[in-house]
């Protein structure tokens, strides 16, 4: 069965999530199989090879092991007579870990004093995947499809299987070695900010939940005493970053401004470090949306202009002449651009934003409905409940009924 397309495809799966993998014969060096950056920042070394750490592997059988520094594996044996046969997949960890831990495995499993700090962030940084999570489901598939069987054997080998223990001596970290390991999780920490803000910039949602699985401690590096302040601080930070991401992605610095405002105000209320990483993934998913919503980067100037003056008060007169005379155009020339860039009229997209806002005030404010309809630019509200009630299938009321149900 010729499974390399499928195999490939893993692989670059695995690569975009950040999730460390190897393909490596038996005969190989064990080092292979772990992951570069562990080896440079902590510095064990093993002359054992795949076979001689992981002991036979059988085929048709999904392995699961941990070491004696909780990181987990999972691996294979791939079919057929290639010569890289054994797959492998790690480290992760199942759980996301404090410092204190990360601190505490690190004196357990004896690594250097001068090692334990570095060992900890890298170990903060690892990706968290728990039991249920679709990676093992799409693996598991894959397995499915290469052993060509619907059922397979799992087999558990715990930390007593100790593969890293295996002719391995701690090698200590002189200045140097420690400088070079800070530099490398300093650069893990810019790459990441580089992910998010290129995400961001080009709005793209759907990245969040492999981007902000990565969301952990490593991120929040110490500067301050104070944690919970220390934490903040790179709230703040994260939120300068994505919020000139968006303004990058098109989004006119009204709402960029408006959204960190908000942002700003929810950084200085928080009362846990632990808390921040929930708000730095509501940050990218709040910029990402302002993008997709707001974007006007593949506009002509005119259209940029004619949006950004209905979106800026939707309450105001607007018609497609008062538009036009504000930028010197006919009304013709006007409805032409607008509706060949949006795919919208002026009208249509005026009404959207007429609704959109409706919407809002309905359901946070107990303003009466003749009074929201006037905040959208709405002089009669029979024809305002006519409008809403068209583009949402219920009246005002109907809506709003439904909303403190």
């Amino acid at each position: 069965m010729n499974y390399e397309n499928e195999l490939n495809f893993f692989l670059d799966v695995l690569k975009k999530c950040h999730i460390h993998a190897a393909l490596v014969g038996a005969k190989d060096s064990f080092m292979q199989i772990l992951d570069p950056h562990f080896v440079s920042v902590v510095g064990w070394k093993s002359d054992a090879t795949v076979r001689q750490a992981l002991g036979e592997i059988e085929s048709n059988t999904k392995y699961k092991f941990s070491n004696e520094f909780k990181f987990q594996y999972v691996y294979i044996r791939l079919p057929g007579e290639r010569e890289k046969n054994v797959f492998s997949i790690g480290p992760y960890v199942c759980a996301a870990p404090s410092l204190q831990d990360a601190l505490e495995i690190a004196e357990q499993a004896g690594v250097p004093l001068g090692a334990q700090k570095a060992f900890a962030e890298y170990y903060l940084s690892l990706p968290v995947l728990s039991e249920g999570d679709r990676l093992f489901v799409a693996f598991d598939a894959f397995c499915e499809r290469i052993f060509q069987t619907a059922s397979f054997a799992i087999v558990e080998r715990n930390k007593a299987y100790r593969p890293f223990a295996l002719s391995q001596t701690a090698v200590a970290h002189d200045d140097f070695d420690s400088i070079e390991a800070n530099i490398k999780m300093m650069e893990m920490r810019y790459n990441f900010e580089n992910e998010l803000i290129r995400a961001v910039s080009l709005g793209q949602q759907h990245k969040g939940s492999t981007l902000l699985s990565q969301l952990n401690q490593q991120l929040f590096e110490k500067r301050v005493a104070d944690p919970l302040r220390n934490a903040k601080n790179y709230c703040i930070i994260m939120n300068t970053l994505l919020r000139k991401a968006a303004e990058n992605g098109g989004v006119h610095p009204i709402y960029v401004d408006k959204e960190s405002s908000r942002l700003a105000m929810k950084i200085e209320l928080l009362s846990a470090p632990q808390a921040c990483t929930d708000l730095m993934a509501e940050m990218f998913l709040s910029y990402c949306r302002l993008v997709y919503k707001h974007s006007t980067k593949s506009y002509s100037p005119i259209v940029k202009k004619t949006v950004l003056i209905i979106d800026s008060d939707i309450s105001a007169e607007l018609s497609l002449q008062s538009l036009a005379k504000r930028q010197g155009i006919s009304a013709g020339y006007l409805a032409t651009v607008f509706k060949k860039e949006t795919g919208k009229t002026v009208l249509g997209y005026i009404n959207d934003k007429r609704i959109e806002h409706a919407t809002y005030l309905l359901g946070t404010t107990s303003l009466q409905i003749q009074t929201v309809a006037l905040h959208c630019g709405v002089m009669d509200v029979q024809y305002f409940s006519k409008m809403f009630k068209k583009k949402t299938g219920k009246t005002p009321k109907e809506y709003r009924e439904a909303v403190y149900r």
